[in-house]
């Protein structure tokens, strides 16, 4: 198949990919308005975050990796900022994001052999030498604890947030149950807290809401917690996907200077993410592209 032609393939189905994707690696249906447009990086609700300036954490309690790391600054009446993209945009820099993506009550079908890990896909990052940001469920770091503890202290990964149990912080969100803003944030604390029992020191103060939802209310629940939420300005169309190659093109068709690209770290849910991978890298190195973690892309 010509590469016109595998991008005409992605192009034609390209919502049925992005559908997919906004669903999340935990499942869900479909999801209408203000949170759909959440998933991709516009907050349901007004924003009060647009373009803060980086700013020290206000917590270092989320781990070790936060008081290294930059964030950004809390938007008007403190509220968690937004990250989607750099604001330096002409250096060709892109980073490779990666949900590991297990809910709270998924353990009867991981104990059945369901694999919700990928250790093959952590192994072709490390052998090509890209610098990647895994945005890590609480749950996922307890069914894989030697896992998380190999990522969260390989100089390779830093490993993010990306809550406890999968749950929604808004609603409606793909299907997903939500929390209230009180469960909202304690499910965060839980989740660094999973990380840091596992023993991933390489953690950082970034967050990515379950299904991508949120609103100025989600915002609020996570003020004060130290965390920049991060969200992204490419959909791969990975998860459900069968054809490796109409996730290449589909990433490769989206990328530019200072991208953030959103992808899975989950067999069962995303199979193709691995070999996908193998085509992109050497494609985006060939344009000139430099592969950076979220960490050095908020920073720029």
């Amino acid at each position: 198949m010509t590469l016109s032609v595998r991008n005409a393939a992605a192009a034609a189905a390209r919502g049925a990919a992005l559908r997919a994707d906004l669903s999340g690696c935990g499942g869900g249906g479909a999801a209408s308005g203000a949170a759909g447009q959440a998933r991709l990086g516009t907050p349901a609700a007004p924003p009060a975050a647009s373009s803060p300036a980086a700013a020290p954490p206000a917590s270092p309690a989320v781990g070790r990796g936060p008081g290294k790391a930059p964030t950004l600054a809390p938007g008007p009446n403190g509220l968690t900022p937004v990250f989607e993209r750099a604001r330096q945009q002409t250096e060709k820099t892109v980073a490779l994001t990666f949900d590991a993506d297990m809910t709270a009550d998924q353990g009867p079908r991981a104990a059945a052999g369901e694999r919700f890990d990928n250790p093959g896909l952590i192994s072709t990052l490390k052998a090509l030498g890209v610098p990647s940001t895994v945005f890590m469920t609480g749950r996922w770091a307890e069914e894989y604890p030697d896992q998380a503890k190999a990522i969260g202290t390989d100089p390779v990964f830093e490993v993010a947030n990306h809550s406890y149990s999968h749950h929604a912080f808004t609603s409606p969100c793909y299907g997903l149950p939500a929390l209230d803003a009180a469960a909202a944030r304690a499910d965060v604390d839980r989740a660094f807290a999973a990380f840091r029992k596992a023993g991933a020191v390489n953690t950082v103060p970034y967050f990515r809401f379950p299904g991508g939802c949120h609103d100025e209310r989600a915002l609020r629940a996570l003020a004060g917690s130290g965390v920049t939420a991060v969200q992204w300005d490419v959909v791969s169309g990975d998860a459900f996907a069968k054809d490796p190659d109409a996730v290449a093109a589909q990433v490769l068709a989206g990328v530019k200077p200072g991208s953030v690209v959103v992808m899975h770290c989950t067999r069962s849910a995303a199979p193709v993410t691995e070999e996908a991978v193998r085509k992109i890298v050497p494609e985006l190195r060939k344009r000139g592209y430099r592969f950076v973690k979220v960490s050095e892309l908020l920073g720029t």
